[in-house]
């Protein structure tokens, strides 16, 4: 499912599709081909016109290899030159999978562990390369939407599958690239930017008591691009208590001129739902309600020295009830992020160079999370009778960062540093270097070597959270990792693979822990070591044996990791850091039934995870026992027929109705079918 991220070569030739300087990774400024190589050789009908004309091809080939640019650093570079790798998820993928969230998606990343609460996308944590989910920055066109109140809250998309044009994922720490939040990767969301105005719609309907409806538009001319959005999704639930109901709203628009690009966005979502055992086994009656904003603009200049200023806010609101409708364990959080962005690249004899600064605070207020306010400082809570905010806590982040790239035929060296101080601190700046190394002996073959640095600031709930089973740490240090990575990649017009290792060195890492069988859980840091390869080959069976090909894709990856706690004291169970995904295998069929407007998309999911979890389910031990994960499989199935205006689907997740989770003491639906219609018609 996954493909690596390919630039435009030629600007006038991929207008349609560079969404400018939200492409990739916003401080990147990358424009962006979504599509595969331009081969010459990738539509040929058969196995004889290709040999026909292999050499000339060769030639094109060479020249768009070099001429691609990808992502990986904060200045442009070709797929040739660049020595970090970075997997998107396009939108073929996308609209073929049987999935309705982002979260969704992401489970069939091989480098991705997706751990969900509830469906489609309630409730879910995120982590690669076996961290937690508190380790990831999430970005929405380039702009970091991370939450600092906790990482459960970040996967509170304000888009929908509709509005999504490709999903990018760079795995690894990127402290230098995209700042202290991206401790071991990044997940970018691009959403769509029609170039022709249109207008449409879906519905969707399936067991459980699910409806969905959705609207989409957009408006378009020369210099203007408007889209708008809007989604409903509602469920009975395929568990106990795990009912929901969202609500989102998007707006994105664009303005292009010869001199300067300028982009800017709003989201809303909103989400009420039942919360089963999501945070504490003992208490099966919890429940959530959660509101987002989120509001940025970015622009970019053209020539040879390229400015790029970006200004965001992301606003939370987030209500728990540890029993629903009951006062007690209940919480209210409002948390504030600000940030602004300035980022400048210029190339010279000398090689491509990037320097810039950004400055971010988080805020929060709270009733569980902060510092104690005095009475006449309380604040009321918004929609709320006599309930207030009576605690409250608040950061600022400064970066300084330079990066500078020397380019040789064959050989490519990437180096920088982030200056970053925060407040919450001692007002110190620390230094986070990085280095990536690439060597291509032939425009096949690529083996890439990087070491970075990086850090994660704890969240405002790994420090104040206080529970009747958790307890937060104010004493917290911030988390810091050493990263090695090396790995290799070929790729022509037919299959694309890849294969990486990696170590990660982490100290003051933070989990949530039991340090016996009747204690409750707390924040603490400790040494832990990560270490692991994956590997994924994408086969494009339509450019090896033509249309006629009733296969179109064939995917396959795995990964493996294996972790290490280097600490003296001793625990009784891990809540996060420890239950990682030691195995995971993933694979995917695409396939075209007697004509080209009816195709079926079969995903398969192996997963072996460590760790153990308490199970309160045996009522000869209701104090609970200690569990092992089990591993589990999954089939997941889609069908659609395919006309130019609309799109009949039929979906059948957990194809084999499998008893599965993610979470101990939390399951998931078995067998769930669902249908649905998408249209769009252009004006």
């Amino acid at each position: 499912m996954k493909e690596n991220k390919l630039a435009k070569c030629y600007t006038s030739r991929w207008k349609r599709f560079s969404n400018k300087g939200f492409s990739v990774f916003s401080s990147l400024k990358k424009e962006v081909n979504i599509g595969v190589l331009a081969f010459a050789t990738l539509t040929f009908a058969n196995a004889e016109l290709m040999q026909a004309q292999t050499q000339s091809s060769e030639k094109l080939r060479k020249y768009e290899l070099e001429e691609v640019e990808v992502t990986g650093s904060r200045v442009p570079l070709t797929q040739a030159e660049s020595a970090r790798m970075v997997t998107v998820l396009s939108k073929p993928e996308i609209e073929a999978a049987a999935v309705h969230s982002i979260n969704d998606l992401l489970k069939y990343a091989v480098g991705v562990d997706v751990r969900q609460r509830g469906e489609f996308g309630i409730q879910t944590d995120i982590s690669i390369r076996g961290g937690i989910f508190d380790q990831i920055t999430i970005l929405l066109n380039g702009v970091n939407i991370s939450n600092p109140q906790t990482g459960h809250l970040t996967t509170d998309f304000p888009v929908s599958m509709n509005d999504i044009e490709r999903i990018e994922v760079l795995e690894g720490p990127a402290a230098r690239v995209f700042g202290t939040s991206a401790f071991n990767g990044a997940i970018n969301i691009v959403t769509k930017n029609d170039t022709k105005s249109h207008i449409g719609g879906d519905i969707l309907a399936g067991a459980y008591g699910l409806f969905g409806a959705g609207l989409q538009g957009n408006y378009s001319n020369k210099q203007f691009s408007h889209q708008v959005s809007g989604n409903f999704r509602r469920t009975d639930g395929a568990t106990t208590n795990s009912d929901f109901q969202t609500g989102k709203a998007y707006y994105h628009g664009v303005y292009t001129s010869d001199d300067i690009d300028v982009n800017w966005q709003f989201g809303f979502s909103d989400q009420q739902y039942g919360a089963n055992t999501f945070y504490s086994a003992k208490y099966n009656n919890q429940y959530e309600k959660t509101r987002r904003y989120i509001t940025s603009v970015q622009a970019q200049t053209k020539g040879w020295f390229v400015l790029t200023p970006t200004l965001y806010w992301n606003r939370s609101h987030d209500n728990f009830q540890l029993i629903k409708d009951s006062p007690k364990g209940e919480n209210f959080h409002m948390t504030d992020v600000y940030g602004a962005n300035l980022n400048a690249h210029f190339t010279t004899v000398l090689g491509k160079t990037a320097f810039g600064a950004e400055v971010r605070n988080e805020g929060i207020l709270s009733t569980n999370l902060g510092k104690l306010l005095e009475e006449d400082q309380k604040v009321k809570v918004p929609g709320e009778k006599d309930k207030y905010f009576d605690k409250k806590d608040n950061r600022t982040n400064v970066s300084y960062y330079l990066e500078h790239n020397i380019l040789l035929q064959n050989f490519t060296a990437s180096f920088g540093v982030m200056a970053n101080m925060n407040t919450a601190l001692d007002h110190k700046y620390r230094f986070y270097p990085g280095i990536d190394l690439s060597y291509r002996p032939s425009i096949h073959w690529k083996a890439f070597v990087s070491w970075n640095k990086a850090l994660r600031m704890p969240t405002f709930t790994d420090l104040y959270y206080k529970s009747p089973t958790q307890e937060g740490n104010i004493g917290l240090k911030p988390e810091e990792t050493q990263a090695y990575t090396l790995g290799m990649q070929y790729q022509n017009n037919v299959i694309k693979t890849e294969l990486s290792g990696f170590y990660h060195k982490g100290k003051q890492m933070i989990d949530w822990v039991m340090y016996d069988a009747e204690d409750v859980y707390h924040s603490a840091n400790f040494k832990l070591d990560n270490r692991g390869f994956e590997t994924n080959t994408v086969i494009n069976t339509e450019a090896w044996l033509g249309k006629s090909s009733w296969i179109k894709q064939i995917q396959v990856g795995y990964s493996y990791i294996s972790q290490k706690r280097k600490d003296n004291t001793p625990i009784y169970k891990s809540n996060y850091a420890l239950n990682y995904l030691k195995h995971k295998f993933v694979a995917n069929l695409r396939h075209k039934l007697f004509t080209e407007k009816l195709t079926l998309n079969w995903a398969f999911r192996w997963q072996d995870r460590m760790g153990d979890y308490i199970d309160f389910g045996n009522t000869n031990h209701p104090e609970g026992i200690l569990t092992s994960y089990p591993s589990f499989a999954l089939f997941d199935l889609k069908v659609q027929w395919t006309e130019s205006k609309y799109t009949i689907f039929a979906e059948a997740n957990n194809l084999l109705d499998r008893t599965y989770f993610d979470l101990g003491n939390i399951p998931q639906p078995g067998f769930w079918f669902k249908t649905g219609i998408k249209c769009k018609f252009y004006l």
